[in-house]
This record gives structure tokens, sequence and C-alpha cells, in this order.
């Protein structure tokens, strides 16, 4: 087995190979503990970004595990405050989450937004944030919805990175499909998004590929965006194309 010197050196020449990864004007630091796990620290440009490079250091064979400490780089930094009012009218505008009780933590306490107490709720939401990092406690019926209120704080400006814990009651099974179901409510839901069905979803082994026609190179990226968002995605190839 390589000792740790040498496995860094061979993740870091593999992200400086990705053109996706700017290691020059966002460095990372990596560190190798002594049961071969690699412990990522800095800020990327982008989720994706973040994403690819954990998958890179992953895919070395000497690497057991990953710790992603990775966080994502705002260009126009927010309060934790102001990041959490956004998101809380983002939470209360989304059409799936109607039937959920919403809260967030305000100073320490949770306030409600929404209060849902009939036996058919959907779940119950606590959205907290601090230093950018957005925390998501409670429950949900699916692993559509938890998806979704995960989607909503990344699109949140000033997000730098989202620590999703909401439990799915009662557990469901996830899978590939359950990925492309997800992403296309959001795709729907997505108001940057102007013809969400022309569209197509195939994911497999989390790796997502999006194929149809959009108007604008813009909404090709926006889609693209989404799709980093959703939590078990490890790659996403995009071939739409723009009429």
């Amino acid at each position: 087995m390589q000792n740790g010197h040498s496995i860094i050196k061979a993740i870091r020449a593999g992200l400086e190979r990705e053109p996706r990864i700017n290691l020059h004007r966002w460095p990372i630091h990596l560190e190798m503990s002594d049961d071969g796990v690699l412990i990522m620290q800095g800020d990327v440009e982008s989720l994706s970004a973040r994403k690819i490079a954990c998958g890179i250091a992953g895919a070395v064979p000497e690497v057991r595990g990953v710790v992603d400490r990775l966080q994502i780089a705002t260009a126009d930094p927010k309060g934790d405050g102001e990041i959490l009012d956004v998101l809380g009218a983002l939470l209360l505008d989304a059409r799936d989450l109607k039937n959920c009780t919403l809260r967030v933590m305000k100073k320490g306490q949770p306030l409600v937004l929404q209060k849902i107490i009939d036996d058919d709720a959907s779940g119950d939401i606590l959205a907290a944030v601090e230093a950018g990092v957005v925390t998501l406690d409670g429950w949900v019926i699916s692993l559509s919805h938890k998806r979704l209120a995960g989607v909503l704080a990344w699109w949140t400006p000033g997000c730098r990175d989202v620590v999703n814990a909401l439990e799915v009651v009662p557990p469901e099974q996830d899978g590939d499909d359950e990925i492309s179901d997800a992403l296309s409510l959001v795709l729907e839901m997505d108001p940057l998004i102007l013809h969400s069905g022309r569209i197509r979803i195939q994911t497999q082994d989390g790796t997502v590929t999006l194929q149809g026609l959009v108007r604008s190179q813009a909404e090709k990226e926006r889609a693209e965006q989404d799709a980093w968002c959703l939590f078990a995605v490890d790659n996403v190839i995009n071939r739409i194309a723009v009429d």
C-alpha cells in the first residue's frame, strides 16, 4: 500500500486534471488518516466541483473513506438570518410541502411558519442556519419530499452547505427511479426552467443523464445544477440541446 503522501499526491493530480475543479483559485486541503480515510477541506466553486472532487478521491483504491468538509464559495455572502428568511419563504411557497409543518430556528428558538395537525400531515421540517450551513431536521413522508427540501436549501442565496437530516417515515427504498422522480418534480417547480416537460431524465447508478431541448444556455445549465443538488447524485451528464 502507498504511504499517505503518495496517495494525496495521486489524488491532487486527479483533481488538477478535472476541468471543473480550479485548485489554483480554490485550493483543497487533503489529509490522510492512519486508517486510510481522506479528509477534504476548503472552499469550492460549485456543488458539482465538490461532488466530483469527492468522487475522484473515493475512486483511489487505497482510500477507505472520504470525510467531506468542503463548502461552496458564495459570490454574495449572506448573514444567517437573511438566509433563513429566504429559505423559510421558499419552503412555504413549495406546493408539495403545503401539508408539512414548517419551522425555523430563530435565536435558539423554533418559530412555526406553518402548522399542520391533521392525520394526513406530510412532514414536520425544522430548518436552521449556522455560518451559511443549512441543517434540515424532522421527518417527511417520502424521499422526494426530502430531496425537494434539500434543493430549496441549495437554491437559497448564501447557502454554503446543506445537512439534510430529514427522516423518511415510513422508510422508503432509494434508487435510480426515486432520483429521476424527484428531479422531475424539481424541474417542474423551478421558475428558471421554462419547459421542464421537454427535458428527459435517465438515472443509472447515481449518474443522471439529461436530454431534450430548451430555449437558452442558462436554462440548460440550471437543469444541470438542479440535478447536482439532489443527494445520492454522483455525476451529471448534460446532453440537453439549446433551440
